[in-house]
């Protein structure tokens, strides 16, 4: 019987307030877009690391990954997935040497801002799109996966059970846009420093209270699970339809790191808003070894349930965790640690708001309109395109399928993997090959984003249509840890056979000083 007492209700309702209050404190007074979007680069080191952290792990960490570890379908059940976070930090290091000193040399505010210097415009703005386009996917399924202990919590009082998960949508979607619409990237960074504190300190609560529920503690845990091989962490299998191997992981991991922390504007933007290079390169590799981590203690967590459950099925790996905190954790700390989940995702979701008015409103609506960053109407124009990204997104939720039975962590990460190829492989073309022009760069990204549209969907159209199967079948067991490095790899191929095409394009000091930093030094 799921418990949710009295005293959780007022612990839930006062940190939601609480964390409302000191988002729109921190953010109460903006000069301009500049202050609204990167905060004025005004954030210390320390700050924008453990912002990048909760960013990326917040919500999706704490209910999806001890899944990972509890069932075991083919490729889970495990710590095999912490082979992936390592190649995570190899990631972070490229991004801190290859793009970070190129985006603080221009004084961007968005990532794309770059590819516009070396390529022109309509390469900016297709990259732009296809960010929105890409987050407003996987922050959708972030906004269904908190929906979910909030739907277990308010289902016994709703007699129509097909209304609880669109309810529970609905709820965090309208706190989100209220509270994005004034908060600004200040409060975005601020807000998830006091929730990455209570919710790693909600998975350390988790850890030690499993450890008293099972007879014999962790060593007994430990003991059962090493016995099962859910303990494993290395995987030297050499094949691509596994996602959890060595090779997947550090390969694979690393690429997806250099995309998702070097391409996307929802961690660029908090990058840029560091006071200065050094700082963002020390919140960037940090984050990756405190992610390492962080994941390590909820795939213990999940496999300390899979010994205190017996291995018992559920409808869904990402309802296993939930349910323990609703039925076995005391009073009170059930109200804080579901009100960290849900105002974790609060603030991911508003930074991944932020991020793509700030996307919109400097890849779009300035070049199109001719006006300046410090204009008002600027900054009254990009809390308008929160306000719409805010119900795009709750939208996006409500039609998200309930009854999926993969982690909607893996889900989220595919669809992220699905772009992040093709953004990467044309930041990779403007920085190592010379000849690469604008028609390049598109056609690259293009021909890269729709193969890995047909590997993706492979599976899906093979079992819809069986005749199609062997046909279909090898691409659509390739695992998305590998989506990005063959998107990436499509993209530069592309681009450079394309540019052979053509002549090499004039030298351009104000391009070479773009994407090669050095290139000041030498002028």
């Amino acid at each position: 019987m799921t418990r949710f007492t009295t005293l959780d209700a007022i612990v839930l309702v006062a940190y939601l307030v609480g964390t409302l209050t000191l988002g729109l404190y921190v953010g109460r007074r903006q000069k301009d877009a500049k202050d609204y979007f990167v905060a004025d680069r005004a954030i210390p080191w320390w700050a924008v690391m453990f912002s990048i952290v909760a960013s990326e792990t917040s919500a999706l960490t704490f209910i999806s990954t001890p899944g990972l570890s509890y069932g075991n379908a083919p490729g889970f059940g495990n710590l095999g997935f912490l082979q992936v976070v390592a190649g995570y930090i190899i990631g972070r290091f490229v991004v801190a040497g290859v793009l970070l000193p190129r985006y603080f040399q221009g004084n961007l505010v968005t990532a794309y801002a770059l590819l516009e210097k070396r390529f022109g415009l309509a390469t900016r703005r297709f990259t732009s799109i296809v960010f929105m386009v890409t987050r407003a996917l996987a922050d959708s399924v972030r906004v269904f996966a908190t929906a979910i202990p909030v739907a277990l919590i308010i289902s016994p009082n709703v007699t129509n059970k097909a209304y609880v998960m669109p309810l529970a949508v609905l709820i965090l979607g309208f706190m989100t846009v209220i509270y994005t619409y004034k908060g600004g990237m200040k409060a975005v960074v601020w807000t998830e420093l006091l929730q990455a504190f209570i919710y790693i300190s909600g998975g350390v609560a988790a850890l030690v209270i499993l450890g008293h529920l099972v007879p014999g503690g962790w060593s007994t845990i430990w003991g059962s699970a090493s016995a099962a091989g859910k303990t494993q962490v290395l995987d030297f299998y050499p094949g691509l339809d596994r996602a959890h191997t060595v090779w997947a992981g550090l390969i694979g991991g690393a690429f997806l790191a250099m995309a998702s922390h070097g391409t996307d504007q929802l961690i660029v933007q908090r990058l840029m808003s560091s006071r200065s290079l050094k700082d963002a390169q020390r919140a960037i590799i940090g984050s990756g070894f405190v992610v390492f981590v962080q994941f390590f203690l909820f795939l213990a967590i999940g496999l300390g349930l899979w010994a205190f459950y017996h291995g018992k099925t559920f409808p869904a790996t990402d309802q296993i965790f939930p349910t323990f905190i609703l039925e076995h954790m005391p009073a009170g700390l059930v109200g804080l640690i579901v009100a960290a989940i849900v105002a974790a995702t609060m603030s991911t979701h508003s930074g991944a708001i932020n991020s793509l008015a700030a996307a919109t409103t400097h890849d779009i609506y300035l070049p199109l309109t001719g006006r300046s960053a410090d204009d008002a109407t600027t900054l009254k124009m990009g809390r308008r395109f929160a306000l719409a990204w805010g119900t795009v997104l709750t939208l996006g939720a409500l039609l998200f399928p309930q009854d999926t039975k993969t982690p909607v962590v893996v889900i989220a990460l595919g669809i992220a993997s699905f772009t992040y190829g093709g953004l990467l492989g044309g930041f990779f073309l403007g920085i190592f090959w010379r000849r690469a022009i604008q028609r390049d760069a598109i056609l690259g990204m293009s021909v890269a984003i729709a193969v890995m549209a047909f590997i993706v969907f492979a599976g899906p159209i093979s079992a819809a249509y069986p005749s199609m199967k062997a046909t279909l079948a090898p691409f659509g067991r390739i695992a998305w840890p590998w989506y990005v490095l063959i998107g990436t790899t499509i993209t530069l191929l592309v681009g450079m056979l394309s540019s052979l095409t053509h002549p090499l394009p004039p030298h351009d000091p104000l391009t070479s000083l773009a994407m090669n930093p050095s290139a000041r030094r030498a002028t």
